[in-house]
């Protein structure tokens, strides 16, 4: 059969360092038999041959040639009538030295006719430093002939006859294998090396790299999601973490309280808030303070005004709050009231109207006396600012060539009060000193007349009951 043919084509060289014409060796025929026209028409060249017109015959096709025939970096081997992917490491063992004295080749003589057999060519000088392929005619590199004459392919990692190395993993191909890494590993200079999935960012946050493979994880506050990869935020508000508001961020979250309270150092719970704490000026009188909150109180005898912080007076005469009879007077000062009996005058003064006393010139007793007594009553608050005018009197009747003398008599033993005459006729008590309550001071204030026209001096008191109230307002 002439295709199971082997050809090799031979240059020779002549010693005068021409090259001979191209001739054709036969493996398996006779040398006596030659060959004078083509074997072979265009259309019926075996596999891994094709049609060469200017042999005009079947030569082998180098698939070495095409691009990329092996993968990675598995290196091609022609072979007559196909081709092998071998391993990279596959070429680097010795090789067996080769006689570089090659036999010279005999041509056989043409004839009319190509007999039906064919003799072996005589045996080679040295063995081909190139893998030999085995009855080539029958199958191709890579295939095993079958009981039933068929090629099939042989897996060389079935049968361990592939050059992968240990840490590669073979893959059997049509008439061959190749040599390829298993996933999470890439081929560098013919070893298996682990790729480091995290320097590529195949993780949206954290990321661990293991041996053929990656661990990807999330920063507190985010949960991976189902493709292993990405995250995505936690809710913490809908776990409650906090004791009053709560609101999610991006990866976190924040709490919040109600007013009147604070956050504690834990960042979550709420604790009350002492405003009272803030300021003493917060209430008048006394603040309280409650949960979330806090309430001013004022003291017996005042209320909380509208503004929820101030303390008025409460008017007890008034709104008739009060246990004065109906004999006596109701008087009113801040935080309290009085009740104030029916005047008495002591002789030898007797009675002129209800808060006035009169001493009658014509009765002896009166000579070194006050001509009359006034009776007053006023408030005052406790510690009050000063200097501050409190009180003013003034002559009623007034004397052609008469002056007027305005003076503290009794009741100032502290010096907390001066008169300072203001015109001929009036002057102003003032307070130099602040006085804390609650205390009554009697003040006798004396207006003297002097008259040297005819000789006459007399005098007019003014009885100044002053109510100091406990507290500052």
């Amino acid at each position: 059969m002439l295709a199971a043919l082997v050809f090799t084509l031979l240059c020779i060289q002549s010693a005068h360092g021409q090259v001979t014409p191209l001739t054709l060796l036969h493996y398996g025929l006779n040398p006596s038999q030659t060959l004078t026209a083509p074997l072979v028409s265009p259309q019926s060249c075996p596999y891994g041959f094709e049609y060469n017109r200017n042999l005009g015959q079947c030569s082998d096709v180098n698939e070495c040639s095409w691009p990329q025939p092996c993968q990675g970096e598995m290196l091609c081997v022609n072979r007559i009538g196909g081709y092998q992917c071998l391993s990279s490491d596959y070429y680097d063992r010795p090789y067996r030295r080769v006689s570089p004295a090659q036999p010279e080749p005999s041509y056989p003589e043409p004839s009319d006719r190509i007999p039906d057999t064919f003799a072996r060519a005589p045996a080679r000088a040295a063995e081909p430093s190139y893998p030999i392929v085995s009855n080539p005619a029958l199958c191709t590199l890579g295939y095993a002939l079958a009981a039933d004459g068929t090629c099939n392919d042989i897996d060389e990692c079935e049968t361990n006859s592939h050059h992968c190395n240990p840490t590669q993993v073979c893959i059997n191909t049509a008439g061959g294998y190749t040599c390829s890494c298993t996933e999470g590993y890439w081929l560098i200079a013919g070893q298996c090396q682990d790729i480091d999935e995290c320097r590529y960012g195949y993780c949206e946050q954290l990321c661990a790299n293991v041996a053929g493979s990656y661990s990807c994880s999330c920063n507190p506050g985010f949960l991976l999601n189902p493709d292993s990869r990405t995250c995505q935020d936690v809710n913490e508000c809908d776990e409650r973490p906090c004791g009053h508001g709560c609101l999610n961020t991006y990866g976190s979250f924040m709490c919040n309280c109600n007013e009147g309270y604070e956050l504690a150092s834990d960042g979550t719970t709420c604790i009350d808030l002492d405003e009272c704490s803030f300021s003493e000026f917060l209430c008048q009188f006394r603040c309280v303070n409650t949960p979330g909150s806090f309430s001013c109180i004022c003291p017996p005898g005042y209320y909380l005004y509208e503004d929820s912080r101030s303390c008025e007076d409460v008017n007890e005469c008034d709104t008739g709050n009060n246990t004065c009879t109906t004999e006596q007077v109701c008087f009113n000062f801040q935080g309290g009231y009085t009740c104030l009996n029916p005047l008495q005058c002591q002789p030898p003064y007797i009675a002129v109207s209800d808060n006035q006393c009169m001493c009658s010139a014509e009765n002896p007793a009166c000579r070194d006396l006050a001509f009359t007594v006034l009776y007053r009553h006023m408030d005052l608050s406790s510690g009050r600012s000063v200097p501050v005018d409190i009180f003013q009197m003034q002559a009623t009747t007034r004397y052609p060539g008469a002056f007027y003398i305005f003076q503290i008599k009794s009741g100032n033993s502290g010096r907390e009060f001066y008169m300072r005459q203001t015109s001929n006729v009036s002057a102003t008590l003032v307070l130099t000193r602040p006085i804390k309550g609650p205390q009554v001071l009697v003040l006798d204030l004396e207006m003297v007349t002097v008259n040297n026209v005819i000789n006459f001096r007399g005098s007019s008191i003014i009885r100044l009951t002053i109510y100091v109230s406990e507290h500052p307002f």
